[in-house]
């Protein structure tokens, strides 16, 4: 092997390398005598390196301590010197050889207050670019909703929110239950801006959002060079960028096998290992998981782990669907308005009465995210202040089509949606097998083949005691 040596570079190589230097550079002997000083330095100092040389120090640089530290040993940094009429940055350093003083060597930079400003300059703009960068990432990094954006009053609704409110100072994982565009999301944030851990990162993850090969390293990071194509220096993942906080990873039920037994590795140790690393990592984050599907059923099934199962379900908050909060609509419906009203630069819309009967008659299987996609395009196509029945998307106006929710054949009998057909159905089985068990929920449950959560929630929806 061959190693490089100082020695192996020519002499006025040297010498030109350290012309070239930003720095300006001068070595004094322990008497304070110049042995070398570079043109730069003489330049500015308006002499030559020929009359500089073999000089005391104190007579060719003004204000200079250069003779002091090669006496006394004792370096002095970043130093404010005096020359020619600037203020510059000295420093000045003992140089010892083979454990003797025999020395100093002293550099200063900035030869005129324009070349400091300069460099401040540039120093400045990287300071505020990397200052932006960071801002913006801890705006994204931080939760956006707080338990006052959660809107309504219906019975199981506020239940759900006081729940997560009496449990968001704890540190427990948070498991939350409901269907698509309930407002899942919603509790994430709220929970964890009631935390202790309110003062540092949210980090919310997709799990169905990510490709299955990629979700490892999102979650996790990776070293460099771990794979093809792998960003230079490596890259943190969600775990690292939440630590101290909280990660909320949405739609758990969707996530790979593979990946629910390593998630489970890291919430038994409180460590992760990034992918091509050779090291663990510790990390210490709050779990909020949500899902819209069963996630019991998936366990029966052998699709979900049932030890990652219960260790996500420590606090599980079941959120209502919105056709169960029909009280709730017109509320929710106006805090809605209010927000896209600043998004469409419009003031003081506001929701007939029809409109309002109507969006109490919708079963809303998009739940709240569709009833803000309806009132986006209210917005879009309002020619004055209110919303009425004509604004409204073609199969919400078609209700009117079918009062009390029935149609009327030909033949004149009444036919209701599949929907109250399949909910009474539902509500008089659960009801038949209380009766056949005596009573007892469990066994109900059993009888229906149905797991003991899916039998008390619908026991709830049916108001069933």
């Amino acid at each position: 092997m061959v190693s490089a040596r100082i020695d192996d570079i020519p002499i006025n190589w040297l010498e030109e390398i350290l012309n070239l230097s930003v720095e300006r550079i001068v070595v004094t002997d322990r008497d304070g005598i110049i042995l070398y000083i570079n043109e730069a330095y003489c330049e500015f100092l308006g002499t030559t390196v020929e009359q500089a040389m073999r000089r005391p120090v104190q007579e060719v640089i003004e204000n200079t301590r250069m003779h002091i530290v090669s006496r006394t040993g004792q370096a002095e940094i970043a130093a404010v010197q005096h020359i020619n009429g600037s203020e510059m940055v000295a420093n000045r350093f003992p140089l010892i050889v083979s454990g003797e003083l025999v020395g100093a060597v002293g550099t200063v930079i900035f030869k005129n207050p324009e070349e400091l400003h300069l460099y401040k300059r540039k120093i400045q703009s990287l300071v505020e670019e990397l200052k932006y960068y960071k801002t913006r990432e801890e705006k994204e990094l931080t939760s956006k909703y707080s338990f006052s954006d959660l809107i309504g009053t219906s019975r199981h609704f506020v239940e759900a929110k006081e729940l997560a409110e009496r449990i968001s100072v704890n540190h427990s994982a948070v498991l939350l239950l409901g269907e698509s565009g309930t407002g899942k999301e919603l509790f994430a944030h709220s929970i964890h801006a009631n935390s202790l851990r309110s003062a540092y990162p949210f980090v919310p993850i997709n799990c169905a959002s990510i490709p299955e090969h990629l979700l490892e390293s999102e979650l996790f990071g990776y070293e460099d060079g771990a794979f093809t194509g792998a960003k230079k220096g490596g890259k943190k993942g969600h775990f690292q960028l939440a630590n101290k906080g909280t990660i909320f990873l949405d739609e758990i039920g969707d996530m790979p096998l593979a990946m629910q037994s390593k998630l489970l590795r890291v919430l038994q140790d409180k460590e992760i290992q990034p992918v091509g690393g050779q090291k663990s990592l510790p990390v210490d984050v709050r779990i909020i998981t949500a899902t819209h599907r069963n996630l019991e059923k998936m366990v029966e099934a052998g699709e979900f782990r049932q030890d990652l199962y219960y260790r996500l379900n420590v606090i599980k908050i079941e959120i209502p669907p919105l056709r169960y909060r029909k009280d709730d609509i017109e509320q929710i419906a106006m805090n809605l308005v209010r927000k896209l009203e600043k998004r469409f630069h419009k003031k003081s819309v506001e929701l007939s009465r029809e409109v309002i009967r109507l969006f109490q008659q919708h079963s809303w299987p998009g739940n709240i995210r569709e009833l803000e996609n309806v009132l986006e395009r209210c917005i879009n196509v309002l020619d004055g202040s209110v919303i009425k029945p004509n604004h409204l998307p073609l199969y919400l106006r078609d209700q009117d089509a079918a009062p009390n929710d029935a149609a009327t054949n030909p033949a004149g009998t009444k036919v209701l949606p599949l929907k109250e057909i399949i909910a009474e159905a539902e509500k008089q089985a659960i009801q038949s097998a209380l009766s056949a068990a005596g009573g007892n929920r469990q066994q109900a449950a059993k009888l229906l083949d149905i797991g003991k959560t899916s039998f008390y929630e619908k026991c709830r929806i049916y108001s069933i005691n």
